[in-house]
């Protein structure tokens, strides 16, 4: 068995080009992977390899480099930039003498280490433990069955279902408090939808400036950190847009290539904020040489999470590297389509707000409403706007309306007296700035009175 020390800060990196060259792109970003987690990179070993060797994934021949450049270095730990099988891990382990650490479960040792949240911690433990459920039989090569016959019999398999056992008690403990908190936010974002506030959640690649931009809007002190994952639990604050408009803005985990299916599965509850978002601001790094790749990426871990098709805003982010002016840009319907900006220097931050006021008021709410007897003047100010499309008289005198109308305007409407909102939804809709709901609404408003 491999004594395993409690940390292993000295560490070979290894990074294989399956079927193409190595990207030195790819390596940099793993290097930082490494350094966010703590480690001090020694050496970088590298291969290229039509396919993965089944026993060592890098080739025997290479298993001999690495266990020599570790040796020679030094190093506690052996990180590399892909994902083992346990056979793979356990192999390379084995041939080293080293602790074998695979991109899975570098990233999950990261997001242990900066959640804070009490459910960014159990969804973390839950992700670790069924990451590790594969990967038991490494810790316990030293009670492996010995030959059979009476006295023969080891203890392995008896130790091995126990923990087996034991993990997945505990994996079923995590679940159900999991459950509970969910349901406790559940509540909540029931109770803020009442009152039909428009939700910015910022998405984007790891590092992209979120956090940043986030402590710009809101002027909440976000953490910052020119680092990957720095912020990993959810952080939701009010801000108003001009003209008034309240909404919330929510500042969620970065996304990276490769993101391992146990975590995207395990954080499904904290990226609700994106699932349930009004719009989107999908935060982009314009300097970035592989931008495009990296919008993709995201644009995939979004699919997954079932937020793929809610209206985006893409705000390229630190133009003051590029030297740059700040800018916006409209697609072939009118529409804001992306913002160029500096969240650390505040630069464009105007346009941005403007930006998000003329989206949001494209989202168009499909509402049904309770209005009292006596708001005829608003009864009739909606029909004037062409937004009611059907109308129940209740016994009380009480009047349900069925409404289509902007999200903000559906704000302004919940917040008059005695108006109850039963539900809503939303879609986007396509229309001209110089058609927009805001000036139709403005519009029609005047007409009625």
């Amino acid at each position: 068995m491999i004594e395993r020390p409690r940390t292993g800060e000295r560490a070979v990196l290894v990074r294989v080009g399956l079927g193409a060259p190595i990207d030195p792109e790819d390596l940099e970003e793993f290097t930082q992977l490494a350094t966010s987690a703590g480690a001090v990179p020694v050496a970088t070993i590298t291969a290229r390899r039509a396919r993965p060797d089944p026993k060592f994934f890098v080739g025997s021949g290479k298993a001999d480099e690495l266990r020599d450049a570790a040796v020679a270095t030094e190093a506690d730990l052996i990180l590399v930039d892909h994902e083992l099988s346990p056979s793979q891990e356990r192999n390379l382990e084995k041939h080293t003498g080293r602790r074998v650490l695979d991109r899975n479960g570098l990233i999950l040792d990261i997001f242990a280490q900066r959640a804070r949240s009490l459910e960014g911690k159990l969804e973390v433990e839950l992700a670790q433990l069924k990451h590790l459920a594969s990967r038991l039989v490494r810790g316990w090569t030293h009670l492996e069955r010995q030959a059979g016959g009476i006295g023969m019999r080891g203890p392995g398999e008896t130790q091995l279902e126990t923990d087996r056992r034991l993990l997945g008690q505990r994996v079923k403990v995590l679940g159900k408090r999991l459950e509970r908190i969910q349901l406790q936010r559940e509540t909540g974002r029931r109770t803020r939808m009442q009152i039909p506030v428009p939700t910015l959640a910022l998405v984007g690649y790891t590092n992209a400036g979120k956090s940043t931009l986030f402590r710009t809007l809101t002027g909440s002190p976000a953490y910052v950190a020119d680092q990957l994952f720095a912020t990993l639990d959810p952080t939701v604050r009010r801000i108003r847009l001009p003209g008034g408009t309240p909404a919330v803005v929510a500042d969620t985990v970065g996304f990276i290539r490769e993101l391992p299916h146990e975590l995207v599965a395990a954080f499904r509850s904290t990226l609700t904020e994106a699932r349930e978002a009004t719009v989107l601001l999908h935060v982009v790094d314009a300097s970035d040489p592989r931008r495009s790749e990296r919008m993709e990426q995201v644009d995939e871990v979004l699919r997954e999470i079932g937020a793929g098709d809610i209206p985006q805003i893409l705000v390229y982010n630190k133009i003051d590297r590029l030297q740059m002016a700040p800018r916006l840009e409209r697609d072939a319907d009118g529409r804001v389509s992306s913002v160029w900006i500096s969240a650390m220097q505040a630069l464009g931050v105007p346009l941005l707000a403007e930006a998000i006021t003329e989206r949001i008021a494209r989202t168009v709410q499909v509402a049904r409403v309770r209005i009292p007897p006596g708001a005829g003047q608003l009864r009739a100010r909606l029909y004037a706007r062409g937004v009611v499309k059907q109308e129940v008289v209740l016994e009380d005198g009480q009047l349900e309306l069925s409404l289509e109308l902007p999200n903000v305007d559906l704000l302004e409407l919940a917040l008059a007296p005695g108006v109850v909102v039963l539900e809503s939804g939303g879609s986007e809709v396509p229309c001209t700035p110089a058609a927009g709901y805001l000036e139709l609404a403005a519009a029609a408003a005047s007409a009625a009175k």
